[in-house]
């Protein structure tokens, strides 16, 4: 059955009417029309939907909506633009990280929660971090060294 729900979603208020059950990238994409969160395997194995949760990296397609309300989500567009992007986008983009670039929105969201919990990560900390995200164009390394750029040009400071 279909009810209400308030949501907070990149600093601003939402309602919606929607299940409970309904995952939240289907409210984010369709409801909202952010896009930048992408449906990948719809069973949280891949990240390429991943978002956050009070800071912390979800993976949406398997997260329902009733259980993100009273809590603040993050999605890509919430971090910049094409005018003005975030540190991490600016750095992928600086590094060429991306090649077909569908999961690269999801790599930077678990990169940004990463960088919120710790300023300065190690590589292994990095890693550890986009263990939820599979990217099968190779650009793994040069994903390593963008999220490494955006440490040491910013101080992780966004």
């Amino acid at each position: 059955m279909s009810e209400q729900f308030n949501l907070h979603v990149n600093g601003k208020p939402h309602q919606v009417q929607a299940e409970g059950s309904t995952p939240l990238l289907y409210i984010l994409r369709n409801d909202l029309k952010l896009k930048g969160t992408r449906f990948g395997c719809g069973a949280g194995h891949c990240g390429a939907c991943t978002v956050l949760i009070d800071n912390k990296a979800v993976q949406s397609c398997d997260t329902p909506l009733w259980s993100v309300v009273g809590h603040q989500v993050s999605t890509i567009e919430s971090l910049g633009d094409a005018k003005a992007p975030g540190r991490l986008q600016k750095a992928f983009i600086e590094m060429q990280a991306a090649q077909c670039g569908y999961c690269i929105n999801g790599i930077i969201m678990a990169a940004e929660a990463l960088l919120r919990a710790n300023p300065d990560p190690s590589d292994a900390d990095i890693v550890a971090a986009l263990e939820r995200n599979l990217c099968r164009c190779g650009t793994h390394v040069r994903v390593l060294q963008a999220i490494q750029h955006a440490v040491r040009s910013t101080g992780a400071a966004q």
